[in-house]
């Protein structure tokens, strides 16, 4: 036989069940509004990249299927944001030719990149002694292009960025660019080049 203490225990406990869930319910919904505010308030723009500067210093393709190449690019990122810090995490870089990486990857030091600021990049890809394995496509490819002068390259930069406004930091997001550049480049010739086209950089986050 059930007691009215019993009975009392029961219905406080099943009315206590929907009013923890309305109270959780009403927090999330206030953390999603707060959270909403923000981003439409700060709505962080994506860092803008581009290549100002190339200096080709080897490139060796007398071993196929390997090559061995030493360059230097310099990269201007550009973070347009008024209220918003960029904090990047893990980032790495390498170059490719015609769809295949020809240097290993260099991974860079962390970037912290105040709101409204420009920061340069000049990273040293490849090396002497750095042997990449490559198609028969890029050795060929590599010889016409410096008999005619004019070689294509894409530049590539992958890693980890945060949004950071005051105190509050994001998750972390990839970041993924490509940076496609024409320069003028003769067989044995070694230094700084021309950079004949440099389009901006295509920025993927």
């Amino acid at each position: 036989m059930t007691t009215g203490k019993e009975k009392y225990k029961a219905s406080k406990g099943s009315s206590l069940g929907p009013t923890i869930g309305k109270i959780i319910a009403i927090i999330l919904l206030l953390a999603g509004v707060t959270a909403l505010t923000l981003w439409l308030v700060y709505r962080p723009h994506k860092p803008r990249f581009s290549v100002v500067a190339a200096a080709i210093y080897n490139i060796n393709a007398s071993s196929p299927p390997f090559i061995s190449t030493s360059m230097q690019f310099t990269l201007v990122t550009r973070n347009s944001n008024r209220r918003v810090d960029i904090i990047y995490d893990k980032l790495s870089a390498y170059v490719s030719y015609r769809d295949q990486q020809i240097t290993a990857p260099v991974y860079l030091p962390p970037l912290y990149h105040e709101r409204k600021s420009t920061v340069a990049l000049s990273p040293v890809l490849g090396g002497a002694g750095q042997l990449v394995p490559v198609s028969a496509e890029v050795v060929n490819g590599l010889v016409m292009d410096e008999s005619y002068g004019v070689v294509s390259f894409r530049v590539v930069l992958l890693g980890r960025l945060r949004w950071k406004a005051g105190a509050i930091k994001t998750a972390r997001y990839g970041v993924y660019v490509k940076c496609d550049v024409w320069v003028g480049l003769k067989r044995g010739f070694t230094g700084e080049v021309p950079l004949l086209s440099a389009p901006p950089c295509k920025v993927d986050v």
